[in-house]
């Protein structure tokens, strides 16, 4: 693609984000920062977990999304007893109409769409979580020896209620990976809910317009991996994901005292992915600092596990992740300053 044109198309993303968060804006109330990571995330091409309590609109607001990006859309419901083949499909024996004779046929299973929602993911077993590992990374399933090629572009919002919820199965850290972000939905204001209660509880009727089509999508995708960013910003990315490894050198001490597993070399990735998105839709052409603290939440926090210390005094990957950010120094990427904040867990 001709880069001479980046300007215009950078300034044509930028509307494009405006229009859809108002498209939204007609049937979600509030929720600016899911929104916003839920769109740096799609045009990434990046899938994401929506983690919420029931009742806060996630299976509206990603069904919502998807009928403004003019794309196919799927949802599945997962419960404890589907099996993979209720994803992905399965082969039938069925009569050929014109011959009169029988032939295995392939029926397509809800993952053959552009847009898939894979509500409760938590509530079925792994086997059936697993189904979803080829197709988010591959884009493709297999069934009966055969490769069947998923509709591009793919994406795949799961949403979950809280694992500490009863009746959960916790995603194996395998296809957590696969995730780009991990979203966490809040309850809303008192404000905020006034208005949800005014508006579903009256007979209103909205009429939610398509702004893009999967062409534009893909150019956008296109123009985002192109966003410039300096490779100091690509190192203080590396070290927030590399912070969090407890094997290597110059971790500090809060970090060794509280994580079981840190993050792999996908954070990095993401946190350098998503800057360069976040760049791009709010219309500036190259990526910061701040670009990369604001998507480092949802990349890191369900790519740290916590230890049972750390657990029993309450901290959350979102509590580490936080004293990391103050601990890093952007401009030091390779060093930290690990006396610039008290000790965790009495260290």
């Amino acid at each position: 693609m001709d880069t001479s044109g980046d300007p215009a198309l950078l300034q044509k993303l930028g509307e494009t984000y405006g229009r859809i968060r108002s498209e939204l804006g007609k049937v979600i109330v509030g929720q600016d920062e899911v929104i916003d990571q839920l769109l740096i995330a799609l045009f990434s091409r990046g899938h994401c977990i929506v983690t919420g309590v029931p009742g806060l609109a996630k299976t509206l607001l990603i069904s919502s999304l998807a009928k403004t990006l003019s794309l196919n859309f799927n949802r599945i419901q997962f419960t404890p007893d589907m099996m993979p083949s209720d994803i992905t499909g399965t082969e039938v024996i069925q009569e050929n109409k014109t011959t009169g004779e029988r032939e295995l046929t392939f029926i397509h299973g809800p993952v053959f769409a552009n847009v898939i929602l894979a509500d409760e993911i938590n509530r079925t077993p792994p086997k059936t979580q697993a189904a979803l590992l080829e197709s988010m990374q591959e884009y493709q399933v297999t069934v009966g020896g055969q490769r069947y090629e998923l509709p591009r572009p793919f994406f795949v919002f799961a949403t979950q209620n809280p694992i500490e919820q009863e009746g959960t199965y916790p995603l194996p850290e395998a296809q957590l990976d696969r995730f780009m972000f991990n979203i966490r939905i809040q309850y809303p204001t008192a404000e905020e809910e006034l208005e949800v209660v005014r508006r579903t509880t009256a007979k209103v009727e909205v009429d939610l317009q398509p702004v893009v089509d999967r062409e534009e999508i893909s150019e956008m995708h296109s123009l985002i991996r192109r966003v410039p960013i300096s490779d100091h910003l690509i190192r203080y990315a590396m070290q927030l994901a590399r912070v969090t490894r407890i094997s290597e050198d110059g971790v500090p001490g809060f970090v060794k005292e509280s994580v079981a597993w840190g993050a792999g070399p996908r954070a990095s990735q993401f946190l350098v992915l998503g800057a360069k998105a976040r760049a791009a839709l709010h219309g500036r052409a190259g990526a910061t600092e701040e670009d990369v603290k604001a998507v480092a939440k949802p990349v890191l926090r369900h790519r740290i596990l916590m230890n049972f210390a750390a657990e029993a005094e309450g901290l959350t990957s979102d509590d580490l992740i936080d004293r990391i950010l103050d601990t890093v120094d952007p401009t030091r990427s390779d060093a930290l300053a690990d006396e610039r904040l008290p000790p965790v867990l009495g260290s």
